[in-house]
């Protein structure tokens, strides 16, 4: 199976190959896939970062593509030679370029477009501050399946910090559980911590505070620890399963 890297900005995964199914997850400029198969308009894809699968309409995509730099805003702006009346384009933050040439500050990375240099990282940068990509996230809206500054959920908010940095890390919440080794207390809380539900995770930027995309809330957004362990218990039924460390 040949490695494919798609080109399109945003690209909904889908449990099924359909537009009525449930929107799993997404794909972002420049990940990397393999096809496992193929149905007319449809193809079923397993990503390369976490071995996540799913369906896809038909997309824009390359066979040579060598990422130089991956994108550290939010939303980056896509400059275009020739003047458009299209509305403004944004790659999302995490993906993935190749830098055909430099000029006054601007990279081109597809023939025409650009972005600006400042707006980037090198492929192999590490940030070691988890909050700083967190962060980025506060007040998107919850998007169940999504992982971009147009919608977010729990599981892909942790996600992006690993993925910034190339480590693997579990797409949905179920597997992540599994990898992450626990914490002896589930009572004391420190910068860092990562707490899971059944179905929910988040990440505390202190003692007293988290960050998550909080479904109920319909946003990400911080929230005091105890109150929301309280207010999950009290009305999705659910305790703490677990906490690690990111």
């Amino acid at each position: 199976m040949t490695n494919l890297y798609s080109l399109d900005l945003i690209k909904n995964i889908y449990k099924k190959p359909n537009f009525s199914s449930e929107i799993t997850s997404q794909i972002i400029y420049g990940e990397k896939y393999k096809i496992l198969k193929k149905n007319k308009d449809w193809v079923k894809i397993k990503t390369s970062f976490d071995n996540y699968t799913g369906f896809i309409n038909k997309n824009k995509h390359t066979k040579f593509f060598k990422p130089t730099h991956k994108c550290y805003k939010l939303k980056t702006r896509v400059f275009h030679k020739k003047k458009t009346k299209k509305k403004p384009e944004f790659l999302p933050f995490n993906s993935r370029i190749e830098i055909k040439k430099n000029k006054g500050g601007f990279a081109e990375f597809e023939k025409g477009k650009y972005v600006k240099i400042n707006d980037l990282k090198k492929i192999n940068f590490k940030e070691k501050n988890f909050f700083k990509i967190l962060n980025k996230f506060i007040g998107c809206r919850y998007l169940w399946g999504g992982k971009t500054f147009k919608g977010i959920d729990c599981s892909a908010l942790i996600q992006m910090f690993y993925f910034f940095n190339n480590r693997f890390f579990p797409r949905d919440t179920r597997d992540q559980i599994k990898v992450v080794h626990k914490k002896k207390s589930l009572n004391s809380f420190n910068r860092g911590d990562i707490i899971y539900w059944k179905g929910h995770v988040a990440v505390c930027i202190d003692k007293q505070k988290l960050i998550h995309a909080y479904g109920p809330r319909k946003k990400v957004l911080i929230m005091n620890i105890k109150n929301t362990i309280k207010r999950i218990e009290d009305t999705a039924y659910l305790k703490v399963k677990k906490i690690s460390k990111i």
